[in-house]
């Protein structure tokens, strides 16, 4: 009967070890804790709506995600141009980054404060490249980056559930998107 028992609280200990595990790994993702923050902000009327919620948690999670890559490319890239294209990104990303953050303080938004999971694995695998693999596989990621980001800003911009601020800020960095999603277009028929 004792090694039942024993049995018994060990699977018992086992499971609720599991559990808790499982528990940290669903937490550590930085743009899901920044949505669930910012529903239970919605839901007591102290916060959004939801999408401005979710285009500032985007837009800053995809903000620091070109600052990340534009550092990697700076570092690991073999031409010239995309190094130099990196070093934009990082400058323009940092500033967009610097009002969103500023803007969502004022508005009551939790952004991201790291990479989101599929995000990170982005900059891994970049981490893993370098020289010319490096440089076909960021153009590549930076152009479909940029077509996404352009369709999210665009979004914002012409979403009347918005928030006006936040509308402002999509509205004014639209424009420089653009100017990155031209450069990279050409960068891109250069080294594919």
């Amino acid at each position: 009967m004792k090694k039942v028992s024993l049995l018994l609280l060990l699977a018992i200990s086992t499971l609720s070890f599991q559990a808790c595990s499982d528990k940290k790994k669903e937490n550590a993702d930085s743009v899901e804790n920044a949505d669930n923050a910012n529903e239970v902000k919605e839901d007591k009327g102290t916060g959004q709506t939801e999408d401005t919620n979710e285009f500032a948690v985007k837009a800053a999670n995809g903000g620091m995600l070109e600052v990340e890559l534009g550092r990697l490319a700076q570092e690991k890239a073999q031409s010239k141009d995309v190094k130099e294209f990196g070093a934009m990104m990082v400058t323009d990303h940092s500033k967009a980054n610097e009002e969103m953050k500023a803007l969502a303080s004022s508005k009551n938004i939790t952004l991201p404060t790291t990479l989101g999971e599929d995000e990170q694995k982005h900059v891994n695998e970049l981490t893993k490249l370098s020289g010319a693999d490096f440089d076909k596989k960021y153009v590549s990621m930076m152009v479909d980056d940029h077509k996404e980001d352009i369709k999210l800003f665009k979004e914002a911009a012409d979403d009347d559930k918005t928030d006006a601020d936040v509308k402002a800020f999509a509205v004014k960095t639209l424009p420089t998107l653009q100017k990155h999603m031209e450069h990279i277009t050409e960068l891109d028929k250069k080294i594919n």
